[in-house]
């Protein structure tokens, strides 16, 4: 049987203390699937496409974006939002990659 000592116990103390900002951080940036399928806010969608609330809005109301819209929340599956961005993908014109 293998005996544990105070410092054992210290050490694992501080190498808990050490991970936890990572364990926080994990906790607020990744929200678990549902159904296998992850929902965005339209805070997130901006930040991941780089756009202003009122462009994001702007593609809701031309029906650009597909959306949920529930009592005071607004949220937009993520595959459908890939779906959008692949289907509107155009290759540059330039087929040798030159500019």
């Amino acid at each position: 049987m293998e005996v544990y000592t105070n410092e054992d116990s210290q050490e694992l103390l501080q190498t808990l203390k050490d991970a936890l900002p990572y364990i926080e951080y994990i906790m607020k940036t990744h929200k678990p699937l549902f159904d296998g399928e992850r929902y965005l806010t339209s805070e997130e969608l901006c930040n991941i496409l780089k756009i202003s609330r009122r462009s994001l809005q702007d593609y809701r109301n031309n029906g650009i974006l597909p959306f949920i819209q529930l009592p005071g929340k607004v949220l937009f599956r993520e595959s459908d939002i890939k779906k959008v961005l692949e289907e509107r993908f155009r290759p540059s014109y330039n087929s040798e990659g030159v500019l």
